[in-house]
């Protein structure tokens, strides 16, 4: 017989018992070969599992670092408290609880119908349908079962167990928040004769993070949820290449050496294709030709549902962002929405740096009905960006200097220009950062990209 055959390829030499293509792997070739084939797993399974570990670390986050009891919802109100958030919105309030319907059994929201805005979100971070409208809910995890009062109750069916409820308050006065808040309930339904007022804890200015983990946290959370959650038959091939990597529905997460070694060198990995997939969007999703602004949530508002089977563009928002919805993604005007629009590059294609000052020229006419805002996120953490001056943001809500011509330059930098200071976010040298340009309730000219909002320009 001839042979042994050795082959070149990107993971090395290869070496085979024949002349190629009958020889079977030496025993040093197949064990690269199951290793290498069991990583380029892990790095999918990692783009694949963002949504849910993402949920997980958040919701561990708001019970160990936080406090929060099952069902509790937690006040994000300062500058500070949204730092553990991904891409929060500086100037929103946040009230966040996690719930957990297997240990809690079936909860009973009420949602006033006016004051506030918020609902359900599964633990894939889909919105629950119908659970917006306000009103009173009766929420029942899988496999639950109506209980004999259910008529009193606008049912909501809910795929996963464990659920975050997020509203917030869309009045401004004190007085008039207090007393919204007051009519929000959320609990037990076995405590419906008796019903609780809502206990709302404070984050208060404590250091927190709903970042996912960097090491093997990231895949002990990932096993957490695949044996408490249900899995969906289109998850189905992602379980199956875990499971020679030790994450198996019924199995505990005990890597042994070589599992170990794997998983930690891919979820290094995987963050960063998770990040080249965010900040470098090779599929559709360009606001309008010839600029360096995506759209930064993919979803069809028309067909939510196919979302969760598009794994580049779902791993891009859910790297650097929160919780999906038809009314974060329209398709037309008409209905109460948000638009969002990415940008992580100058006008010259390069990255943007904390070191350096750029100027970005909103001009007039900007279609959104009632504002927009333009916030800049730390790429590390993907949080507001953490300067001294506590400044992410600049909106139209604010009073800033404006042009002859109604245009706006927005100036992101670490020194503040002379004249232009109230229109000026301070960014941070050795940082590099990325913003989002907001359009609330957006109108014509954005859906058919007349109106051009230009890249960020590097001043010299």
């Amino acid at each position: 017989m001839a042979g042994p055959t050795t082959i070149g390829t990107r993971i090395g030499a290869l070496s085979f018992t024949h002349d190629m293509p009958n020889g079977y792997p030496t025993p040093e070739t197949l064990e690269k070969l199951f290793d290498e084939r069991d990583f380029q797993r892990a790095c999918q399974a990692y783009l694949w599992a963002l949504p849910i570990v993402s949920f997980a670390a958040w919701q561990r986050s708001q019970a160990e670092q936080l406090g929060a009891a099952n069902g509790q919802l937690v006040s994000y109100l300062s500058y500070v408290d949204k730092l553990g958030i991904l891409t929060a919105n500086a100037t929103t309030p946040y009230y966040v609880g996690f719930v957990d319907l297997a240990a809690g059994g079936p909860h009973v929201l009420d949602l006033p119908l006016e004051g506030v805005r918020g609902g359900l979100t599964d633990f894939w971070q889909r919105a629950l349908p119908g659970s917006t409208e306000g009103g009173r809910y009766l929420i029942l995890g899988p496999g639950q079962e109506p209980p004999a009062d259910a008529g009193d109750y606008k049912l909501l069916h809910t795929p996963t167990f464990n659920n975050l409820l997020g509203v917030r308050v869309t009045v401004t006065d004190p007085a008039e928040t207090k007393t919204v808040l007051g009519k929000l309930r959320f609990y037990p339904h076995a405590r419906r004769a008796d019903p609780p007022a809502i206990d709302i804890l404070a984050a208060a200015d404590r250091p927190w993070s709903g970042m996912p983990p960097r090491d093997l946290d990231y895949w002990q959370l990932l096993s957490l949820v695949i044996n408490r959650e249900p899995m969906a038959e289109r998850d189905h091939f992602f379980l199956e290449m875990l499971k020679p990597l030790g994450i198996e529905k019924g199995r505990a997460f005990a890597p042994d050496a070589r599992q170990a070694k794997l998983l930690a060198e891919a979820v290094l990995v995987g963050e960063a294709m998770a990040k080249a997939n965010a900040a470098d969007r090779r599929f559709n999703s360009l606001y309008r030709p010839g600029t360096r602004w995506d759209h930064a949530l993919n979803l069809d508002a028309d067909n939510v549902e196919e979302y969760w089977g598009r794994l580049d563009e779902r791993a891009s928002w859910f790297y650097e962002a929160v919780t999906a919805a038809g009314d974060m993604s329209p398709k037309r005007t008409g209905v109460a929405s948000s638009a969002y629009l990415g940008a992580y590059r100058d006008s010259k294609g390069e990255w943007l740096d904390g070191g350096n000052s750029y100027v970005l020229r909103v001009p007039p006419d900007a279609p959104a009905e009632l504002f927009w805002s333009l916030t800049v996120y730390d790429v590390d953490t993907r949080c507001l960006i953490n300067n001294p001056q506590q400044i992410a943001d600049r909106s139209s809500r604010m009073k800033l200097t404006s042009n002859a011509d109604g245009s706006i330059d927005i100036h992101c930098g670490p020194e503040a220009p002379a004249g232009f200071e109230s229109n000026w976010i301070p960014t941070l040298p050795g940082k590099a950062w990325f913003a989002y340009f907001r359009l609330y309730n957006p109108t014509q000219a954005y859906f058919d990209a007349s109106w051009p909002l230009p890249d960020f320009e590097r001043k010299a």
